[in-house]
């Protein structure tokens, strides 16, 4: 549990399709219950399966554009004609209230996030090879050819801007890219400036 006052932490998670990210988001939130992960709002129609405020916030295009309007999205894209945006004030809440958060978001969401919250920490997962990744992506045997095609073009493009990125994690391994993955969670909680703030008593009363 938090300590009063104790502020979370934002981690902005990006990476090619077929690196497995969601799959790494998803055992991370099993495995450490401070972090939560943020629910997108979208305009795009509801799939079979996916419940409001579970998969997303479902909203309507007129309804996102006010939201726009007002700034309450600290990140927010045009997909394919659907909008897909992150509540600034839930993150900010949430994060309040002591909770580490996980943006998974494209390299253009986190350059948004890193100017607005410059004390986010950034993570940029790839695979551990362009073969490997094609193999996931064609294994999936949901997309056409030229469908791979393209998203192996849209990862060389992500990849581009995993420079800008805090940590690089590789996915080769699933188990060791999710210890990497808590590590980085683990070593943000055992900074200074975190630890005097949950320990000032106990340095304070060793120091004398």
């Amino acid at each position: 549990m938090s300590q009063a006052g104790e502020q979370g932490t934002l981690y902005v998670v990006s990476a090619p399709s077929g690196a497995g990210k969601t799959s790494l988001v998803a055992a991370m939130l099993r495995n450490d219950e401070k972090l939560c992960v943020s629910v997108s709002h979208t305009t795009r129609p509801m799939r079979e399966g996916e419940q409001d405020g579970v998969n997303y916030h479902f909203v309507s295009r007129e309804a996102f554009e006010a939201m726009i309007g007002r700034g309450d999205f600290l990140e927010h894209a045009d997909v394919f004609g659907n909008y897909y945006g992150t509540s600034h004030i839930w993150v900010r809440d949430t994060l309040a209230q002591g909770r580490d958060v996980i943006l998974e978001i494209d390299w253009q969401g986190a350059e948004q996030v890193r100017r607005l919250m410059p004390e986010c920490v950034s993570i940029f997962i790839v695979p551990p090879s362009s073969d490997v990744l094609r193999e996931r992506l064609t294994g999936r045997g949901t997309d056409a050819p030229e469908v791979v095609e393209r998203r192996l073009a849209e990862a060389a493009e992500e990849c581009r801007h995993a420079l800008e990125f805090d940590y690089l994690v590789v996915n080769d391994q699933f188990a060791v890219a999710l210890a990497d993955l808590l590590a980085v969670v683990r070593s943000q909680r055992l900074r200074m400036s975190v630890q005097q703030e949950r320990h000032g008593e106990l340095l304070a009363g060793l120091s004398q």
